[in-house]
């Protein structure tokens, strides 16, 4: 993993450079994507197929796109896929994304809750949490019942866990020692 993320860092970082150049948030929604086709297996056999040409996948990934392809975006493409490097799509839009965000004073937060939020109790939380680290955050909430209760929340490598679940998991280690 640590390879592809490597081999990946100068694709981003010049993909964000140009980018900053131009419409940033275009950029953001062009390179997620790319990192949703390249993820694909089905995508990435096909890309590897000998008998299928460097054009031809570049036409497929084409078509897959919901946004047209600027003539920036277009060489990008071509060039990794000339180098065989499609599989470095999902890594290149993780560190773009690191790239906007650091540039923006922005993270990424992964809430995980045990019940479904409405409109508002995300925005609530959000805003608490923002206090709390000191950004903003782009927030990704899913629902994962196993927790009981409360929210576990995720940015970056800190993690604030008040759910039922993890709590219950503090007294029994506690009793158990």
């Amino acid at each position: 993993m640590a390879e592809l993320a490597t081999v990946a860092r100068p694709y981003a970082e010049a993909l964000f450079r140009v980018a900053q150049a131009g419409n940033l948030a275009q950029w953001s929604d062009l390179v997620s994507e790319l990192a949703q086709i390249g993820s694909h297996e089905e995508v990435l056999a096909y890309a590897r197929n000998p008998k299928v040409t460097d054009s031809d996948v570049l036409a497929t990934v084409t078509s897959l796109l919901k946004s047209p392809l600027t003539a920036e975006a277009n060489n990008f493409l071509s060039t990794l896929i000339e180098n065989g490097r499609i599989a470095l799509l999902p890594e290149i839009g993780a560190q773009f994304h690191d790239l906007k965000n650091g540039t923006e004073g922005a993270a990424d937060a992964e809430i995980t809750s045990a019940f479904d939020l409405d409109g508002a109790q995300t925005a609530a939380l959000v805003a608490t949490l923002e206090k709390k680290f000191g950004r903003k955050l782009n927030p990704q909430v899913t629902v994962d019942p196993s927790l009981i209760g409360g929210v576990r929340v995720v940015v970056g490598d800190e993690v604030l866990d008040t759910s039922v679940r993890a709590r219950l998991e503090q007294m029994r280690v506690a009793l158990t020692s």
